[in-house]
């Protein structure tokens, strides 16, 4: 990586010697299963032929690629005249497909010798009046091409004039739709993107999205231009974020697309842009002016030694061919010429970018290769293109027609020497290509499909750990693959490893055939624990292993040490070459078919899913080299933390070596420092004055140290989450504990130590930065907190998993308060927002916005928080706190929430009702209230009112108020009975209308006729009969009994006996209660002949028996009787 005027001379023409290999080559278990080396010389047939020889070159060989071409094929070639275009390609998916003429055929590469399942299909292609090329059809499904069955499998094949043929299943190749693009000029590459859809491109850069409808017919839209966050602004203000138009003079030369990540690439004669698709949309990214950055960079890395460079450079011509993306970078193919030297020579070049998501960055590499033929055209230029494997994206394959020439992307120093491949002899040719199985797969005419393989001496490991590899295995038990299956079965499983460690081995140099038979035979598809043992042993021998070439360490290797030993004196490059071999080991996991199979292991007494235990074991690596790198410039702190933590696990430092040395070797163990480093900060604070100014830097390193290894950890985890994702269909997986979950108590106690010993005395600047360390550490130790959560969500028996969720959640979310809390005491607003909104502690959140009175934060958080009810949980806290003024003054876009939330509370949803002047809503929940309340009186009453009140106050029709303001009323009337209770009656029984509970009819009827009401009049009794009408008759009581015992009740209330020897009965009663009731209910109409109890059911009460006694008391309440039953109404 370079800046453009700075470091490209490295790369100047010249011609280099060839390196030659020194490594030493394994042998193994040979087989046919994938390639077969060619032994033969170059065959001048038309047809294929399996049997084609290797080409003599130094650090490649051609291998005949997957089973034998399908029939089809060879006939269709067989068939072809001469000046027939034949267009091949093939994809990553393990499909090719070939274009001959008006045939398009497709099949499915076969990884075994002979191609019994293999797939092939033969389609009609439209006519066109221009060649068709293999570039002008797409292949998609809905699931993984790799895995999907033909039915699911859609092709569409377009014409350069636009005819659209679109195939929804390759299993019917008769059923299919046709559909004119308008492209504006000829089509030049379709492909498959997301959602089902397509993208098309033509020579002129204009760029259509298609996506087929139901009934199979495309419906095309151009590609979404320039729709970021800078759309709409001008050209001059766009151009310096890297987004211009398209020019309409560019021409499109390739186009790339990344399935994972959903990125699409263009290439023109100037530009490279880039656009993020989704299933429905897509948005440019950029839209980069390669031509303004690279031309004078190539021109410079070609010509910049000549003389007269500053007069060449102006007549320097480039042109962009192909573009290709690598684990390295994405790659561009270009060719340079100056028509003026003599010979004039096309350089072909290749620069490496770097993709920094939202632009391309300004360093870059670029790598003159050693090809260069004559220049004949510009046409002629544009028939080179570009192959370039993914892993590990150091070498890049140039063809034409006639060759191939491998190179180095100029990436990294371990490359093999560039190589000249001829394919040139009588009627052969390359037809086509692309990547598979990770290597470079080319179609010859006279050999089908080839793959150019680098000897055995260019392993793809770093160069210091092949010898010692090979030397480790000399013990390993011999398994061939001609033995019967028994045999692998009682390998015992520590030399299963170590053949396992062979069969990695015989990938790494390129001999996957080799790699998988071994694979096959050591773990038959039934074989689960062993397999994950192995991987997991294997994997830690190689982050812990030995730099068995220093000196140093030559008496402390033990005999049984692992298979990848380092070479390197430096201990920042054996971490480096570590993390290389590891992930060498799991793309050799992934192509064998071995990673999808991982199950677990057990760590620590609990089990862990071997994929994610091999990831811990990156993420370790990666801390340990951000270690290294601090221990490099805090040699003293780090070196005696690292004292602390050899001396806790009693590990020993062998003569001649450090701590470091020890302590660095084994990855494995890099978190035991972490203690060892707080001991030493608590040490430095005890002896160091607080007022001198070095007192608190001891902190801010260790925080350093602690926050930037656990980052590249966790940062590591998530950028390589798909490498280490369980398979779709997989077993369920344990509870996940992230090895950076086990420094909590480390994280934990660094907090206390930040906020007790060191902010009190700190000044604000050391505030500031202490609180900026203390929260990225608080944001690991939660965010494992986040991570172990979510795995137990995943679980498949959520029933089991649920308690230890609860229970887990519940530790979390106390965790959270007790580490946020103290720095909302100490006023660091700023820095507990972004933690508490990062991880959804509202609690956090309201309490902030209440100190600080920030109503407008509080409303941004009931937006930004919806979907997860922050609404709901502010309502609840201010109804927990008795802030109900503040819960009902919620401003009108909270209103709707509002209601929802008060629905379970509805004595006070009536005054949110009032408030938005809902007055029916408020009415009814007030009735409702009312009538529910079966507890308080006054309580009672004022709801009546209140709910009369709103019922007047509403736009209710006439009719419905009036019905609802009638038994309001009716229900009032019926409380005026208690209110009205005798003042003397509630104080002898200690009662009070404020405070007495709601009375029932029955409660009332004996609280008026009893003898505690000892001032009861007429009115008394008159409201105890009235009363009776509220009984229900769900009470069971007997009306008419009840009746009598008032009207007993008020003749005991008079002295009878003061009326003896009156000879008029109604004279003498006619002052008494019992007359007076009589005439109250007359002057109300009430007709005493069927209201009164008959005069001996009276006479018969048990409470009149002392009157029942004297005649004249019976005589009196007869006449009595007789004459009010026939006095009129």
């Amino acid at each position: 990586m370079f800046s453009p005027r700075t470091t490209v001379s490295s790369v100047r023409r010249q011609q280099q010697q060839p390196r030659t290999p020194v490594r030493r080559s394994v042998t193994a278990a040979n087989s046919s299963l994938m390639f077969s080396q060619r032994r033969t010389p170059l065959s001048a047939r038309a047809t294929p032929t399996r049997s084609h020889a290797v080409s003599e070159t130094l650090g490649y060989y051609v291998q005949s690629f997957g089973s034998s071409l399908p029939v089809k094929v060879m006939e269709a070639l067989t068939m072809a005249d001469a000046e027939d275009q034949i267009s091949v390609k093939v994809s990553e998916s393990g499909w090719a497909w070939m274009v001959s003429g008006d045939q398009l055929i497709i099949w499915k590469i076969c990884q075994t010798a002979v191609a019994k399942l293999s797939v092939c299909k033969e389609l009609q292609l439209p006519d066109t009046d221009y060649d068709f090329t293999a570039d002008l059809i797409a292949v998609t499904s809905p699931a993984p091409l790799e895995t999907a069955a033909v039915a699911s499998i859609s092709v569409l094949a377009v014409t350069p004039e636009g005819a659209a043929r679109f195939w929804p299943s390759l299993a019917q190749e008769g059923n299919y739709s046709e559909t004119d693009v308008d492209l504006g000029d000829l089509c030049n590459f379709v492909v498959s993107v997301r959602g089902g859809s397509f993208v098309l491109s033509s020579v002129r850069s204009r760029l259509l999205r298609a996506s087929p409808d139901s009934s199979g017919k495309l419906q095309c839209r151009a590609l979404q231009q320039g729709q970021g966050v800078l759309s709409g602004i001008g050209r001059r203000v766009s151009s310096l974020f890297g987004i211009l138009s398209q020019s309409s003079s560019d021409s499109l030369h390739s186009v790339v697309w990344l399935e994972d990540s959903g990125t699409f690439y263009s290439l023109t004669s100037s530009r490279i842009s880039k656009w993020e698709v989704d299933e429905q949309w897509e948005q440019q990214v950029f839209s980069w002016d390669a031509q303004r950055a690279l031309q004078e960079s190539i021109t410079d890395a070609i010509w910049g030694s000549e003389s007269n460079y500053e007069e060449m450079r102006e007549g320097v011509n480039v042109a962009y061919l192909d573009m290709k993306m690598s684990q390295s970078g994405l790659v561009v193919l270009a060719a340079a010429w100056h028509p003026s030297d003599s010979p004039c020579l096309a350089y072909y070049c290749l620069i490496t970018l770097q993709d920094q998501g939202a632009s391309i960055s300004d360093h870059f590499n670029v790598e003159v290769t050693k090809f260069n033929p004559p220049f004949q055209s510009e046409e002629a230029l544009q028939a080179a293109r570009l192959l370039l494997p993914w892993s590990p994206g150091l070498t890049a394959f140039i063809y034409q027609p006639e060759l191939v020439f491998a190179c180095s992307t100029g990436t990294s120093r371990a490359t093999l020497p560039d190589e000249k491949i001829a394919f040139n002899n009588a009627g052969d040719g390359i037809r086509g290509g692309g990547c598979c199985a990770g290597l470079p797969v080319f179609f010859s005419q006279n050999s089908g499909l080839v793959a150019v393989v680098a000897r055995e001496t260019a392993s793809i490991l770093p160069e210091t750990m092949e010898d010692s590899l090979c030397s480790s295995l000399a013990a390993a038990p011999e398994v061939s693959v001609m033995e019967t299956p028994g045999r692998a079965e009682t390998v015992a499983q520590e030399d299963k490893a170590k053949l396992l460690k062979a069969a990695f081995l015989q990938f790494c140099c390129n001999d996957l055939v080799g790699a998988q038979t071994l694979t096959d035979e050591l773990f038959p598809a039934d074989e689960g624990a062993e397999l994950d043992s192995a991987v997991i042993c294997i994997d830690l021998d190689l982050i812990d292993d030995y730099p068995v070439s220093d000196p140093r360490w030559a008496e402390s290797v033990p005999d049984e040490s692992a298979a990848f030993p380092l070479t390197s004196l430096i201990i920042l490059h054996q971490l480096e070459d570590k993390m290389k071999a590891h992930g060498c080991f799991m793309d050799f996991l992934l192509q064998v078919g071995l990673l999808d199979r991982l199950s677990q292991v057990t760590v620590h007494a609990a089990p862990m899913a071997t994929r994610l235990l091999l990831c811990e074991h990156a993420e370790k690596l990666q801390a340990a080299m951000v270690l290294k790198s601090h221990h490099s410039k805090h040699g003293e702190l780090v070196n005696r933390a690292i004292g602390a933590a050899l001396q806790r696990s009693n590990t020993s430092v062998p003569s001649g070596l450090t701590a470091a040395d020890v302590f660095f070797r084994e990855v494995s163990q890099i978190s035991s420092v972490f203690e060892g480093l707080l001991e030493e900060e608590e040490r430095s604070l005890r002896d160091c004055p607080a007022d001198s100014p070095q007192w608190a830097n001891a902190v801010l390193i260790v925080n350093n140290i602690i926050k930037d290894a656990l980052q590249a950890a966790g940062q590591y985890r998530e950028s390589k989450a798909s490498v280490y994702r369980a398979p779709e269909n997989g077993s369920a997986e344990p509870e996940f504990i992230p090895w950076t979950g086990s420094v909590r108590g480390v994280i934990a106690r660094q907090h206390q130590i930040i906020l007790r010993s060191v902010y009190p005395h700190a000044d604000s600047e050391l505030r500031g930065l202490l609180c900026e360390q203390l929260v990225a550490l608080l944001d690991i130790y939660l965010g494992g907190y986040v991570a172990q959560l979510s795995s137990l969500q995943h679980q498949r028996h959520p029933v089991a998993q649920q308690e230890r969720y609860n229970s887990l959640e519940l530790e979390y979310s106390q965790r959270r308060s007790e580490l946020l809390t103290p720095l909302l005491e100490l006023g660091q607003h700023q820095w507990v927002a972004a933690l508490a909104e990062k991880y959804c502690d509202f609690d956090i959140l309201v309490q902030m916005c209440e100190q600080t009175d920030n109503q407008s934060r509080l409303q941004h958080y009931m937006s930004k928080f919806a979907d997860q009810n922050f609404a709901d949980f502010l309502f609840r806290w201010y109804m927990e706190k008795g802030k109900r003024g503040k819960l009902l003054s919620q401003p009108a876009a909270q209103h709707q929430q509002l209601s929802g939330f008060l629905q379970a509370h509805q004595h006070l949803s009536w005054l949110h009702h009032i408030h938005v002047h809902d007055y029916p809503s408020a009415h009814r929940t007030l009735h409702s209230q009312a009538d529910a309340e079966t507890r308080y009186f006054v309580k009672k009453k004022t709801l009546l009112a209140l709910s009369k009140l709103t019922a007047l106050a509403s736009d209710l029709p006439d009719d419905q108020i009036d019905k609802q303001v009638e038994d309001i009323v009716e229900q009032e009337r019926f409380l005026l009975h208690q209110e009205t209770l005798p003042r003397q009656l509630l104080e002898d029984k200690q009662q009070s209308l404020d405070t007495m509970p709601l009375l029932t009819a029955l409660n009332l009827i004996q609280l008026y006729i009893c003898d505690d009401n000892r001032r009861a009049n007429e009115y008394d009794f008159k409201k105890a009969l009235d009363l009776l009408e509220y009984i229900d008759k769900q009470d069971d009581v007997d009306i008419e009994a009840l009746k009598c015992e008032i009207f007993a009740r008020a003749l005991q209330r008079d002295d009878w006996s003061a009326a003896d020897g009156n000879d008029d009965p109604l004279e003498a009663a006619q002052d008494s209660i019992f007359v007076k009731v009589l005439l109250k209910l007359l002057q109300e109409g009430v007709p005493l002949q069927t209201y009164l109890p008959d005069v001996k059911d009276l006479l018969e009460l048990e409470e009149l028996g002392r009157l029942r006694t004297k005649p004249y008391f019976e005589f009196m309440l007869r006449a009595n009787y007789e004459h009010y039953l026939q006095a009129p109404v």
